[in-house]
């Protein structure tokens, strides 16, 4: 635990440093898959265990709510972001954990609502969670995209996901600080793009 070797500076220095890292590309491409699942309505799940999982519910919650304006909260024909956290649904992760087994508490979800074209957001922060693994390699098979979000060296689901962003770093604190921080960037970036705001309203007036 690096909070447990370092002051508050050097950590701080440290995380920085850490960002710094960051493949901007990797960033990027994040936020085009989300915002291309909204343009063709296309769900975007999100999947995660642990602190991994409270971030699956914060993103999917940011993202079904803050990509509107407010003032389309109440509008029935704005077009939204169709998103769901599975990690959320706690009668079923308990039926699933019980009657079947814990790797099977994202997949069997999966299997009711996955559909070709769909987008799954992974969250590992070692890259080795089955269940994760198993619900990334159950879209693979029936047609859904995958996007990983990992560290340390990124385990298994680096290897088997289709794209992903990576923290080179072996601290799970400040791993899963990194992924949720740059989601904000993510969730305001297509934010802008579905509402023409910001830059991308700069953009269409040139």
């Amino acid at each position: 635990m690096l909070g447990a070797q370092l002051a508050a500076e050097p950590y701080l220095e440290r995380l920085q440093q850490e960002l710094e890292q960051i493949d901007r590309d990797a960033l990027r491409r994040w936020s085009d898959f989300i915002f291309s699942a909204w343009e063709q309505k296309r769900f975007v799940f999100i999947i995660g265990n642990g602190g991994s999982g409270t971030t699956a519910s914060h993103m999917a919650e940011d993202l079904g709510k803050s990509t509107l304006r407010e003032e389309d909260l109440r509008d029935e024909s704005k077009s939204r972001l169709k998103v769901l956290s599975l990690t959320d649904n706690a009668g079923w992760l308990m039926a699933v954990g019980n009657d079947l087994s814990y790797d099977q508490i994202f997949v069997q979800q999966l299997m009711n609502y996955g559909q070709p074209g769909d987008l799954l957001i992974a969250i590992s922060g070692s890259g080795n969670s089955p269940n994760v693994l198993n619900a990334v390699e159950w879209a693979h098979r029936h047609g859904l995209t995958s996007f990983g979000l990992t560290g340390y060296d990124g385990g298994r689901l680096k290897q088997l996901q289709q794209d992903g962003l990576h923290c080179d770093l072996n601290d799970m604190g400040m791993v899963e600080s990194i992924h949720l921080c740059l989601f904000h960037w993510v969730l305001n970036d297509v934010y802008a793009r579905i509402n023409q705001a910001g830059r991308y309203a700069e953009a269409s007036r040139s």
